[in-house]
């Protein structure tokens, strides 16, 4: 007769057997590499966040963290590439307010931004800037505003992609001034810059952190922050309010996700390595430096996450499709 401890321990096996992801498993979370899905090509502000940062959490949790960019499609290809991959914590997601939140309003997308994907913790807040090739004529914001109303549907706008947060931007400037631009997309914000740097475009409405080295360098030239609030790293550059042109806000705030189904033990490690990672003081120089701006320990939690997440899309979708953005 078998015995009731083996028959409990047969029937312990089974379960473990059709849950492969479990808690010994969870317990030695991570025995291997991990990927940090970034979900526009390199050399943009997502993926020069996401690298600084990385490369703090992999000292907390003792192994290499990987970034793989995934781009195209205004960063649904790469969101996507998370949500479908297996909930073991060893492919995340990184990404701004643009990849995981404005694309469900223009994508048909194959997967749900709120269901599919379990919240890690808020990263950081970036304001965007407009700026242009040197050769613009326009010296300040009011300027521009009359230089694009003098070229109807000739100026040329660099987005990261349809549908992007350097879209929108220039989607609200087209409604706040009355005027009309040719949209160029690009795979991401660093095409979009080489593109500006070298004259092939006009105008970007673009996240301070990828604006800022060119700006340093003198390469291209900035107009106003989209903000309420100059920024610390570049106190030199007027608010749109100071430049004359209230209402053309548009903060640009970064995420971490995993795949739903993902072990609660599992992403509470990964947020302690994001929570370690930003409070330490190298890190939050680098981001500085570039003008990010890290949330306060409160906000960098998976439940804060979440809510922000959602009041974003609440906010957000309504806007989109307001302005008729549709997918190309």
């Amino acid at each position: 007769m078998i015995s009731k401890r083996i028959f409990l321990s047969a029937i312990a096996a089974v379960c473990c057997s059709l849950n492969p992801i479990g808690p010994a498993i969870s317990e030695m979370y991570p025995s291997h590499p991990i990927t940090m899905v970034v979900p526009f090509s390199a050399g943009g502000p997502t993926d020069t966040l996401a690298r600084i940062i990385a490369a703090r959490m992999q000292v907390s949790l003792g192994q290499p963290v990987i970034i793989e960019n995934v781009s195209g499609a205004a960063g649904t290809i790469g969101v996507g590439r998370v949500a479908r991959a297996a909930p073991d914590g060893y492919t995340i997601s990184v990404g701004p307010m643009n990849s995981h939140v404005l694309t469900g309003a223009i994508y048909k997308l194959p997967f749900d931004l709120l269901k599919d994907l379990e919240p890690v913790a808020l990263l950081a807040n970036n304001p965007s800037v407009v700026v242009s090739k040197k050769e613009v004529p326009a010296k300040d914001l009011n300027e521009l505003i009359a230089w694009v109303k003098a070229n109807p549907e000739k100026v040329l706008v660099g987005t990261s992609g349809v549908g992007a947060a350097t879209h929108l931007g220039g989607i609200l400037f087209e409604n706040l001034t009355g005027t009309h631009v040719q949209f160029a997309p690009y795979r991401g914000t660093g095409p979009s810059m080489q593109a500006l740097v070298a004259g092939q475009i006009d105008l970007i409405f673009d996240q301070l952190s990828s604006s800022l080295p060119q700006l340093r360098e003198g390469t291209i030239r900035s107009y106003a922050l989209m903000a309420k609030a100059r920024a610390a790293a570049a106190p030199d550059i007027p608010t749109v309010d100071e430049a004359g042109l209230t209402g053309l806000y548009l903060p640009i705030w970064s995420g971490m996700w995993v795949p739903k189904d993902t072990p609660t033990d599992i992403i509470d490690k990964l947020n302690g390595a994001v929570v370690e990672s930003l409070a330490d003081a190298t890190v939050r120089k680098r981001l500085a430096d570039i003008g990010q701006e890290i949330y306060p320990r409160e906000q960098q939690t998976p439940e804060a996450l979440r809510a922000y997440h959602k009041a974003e899309i609440e906010k957000w979708w309504p806007i989109v499709k307001a302005a008729g953005i549709k997918a190309e």
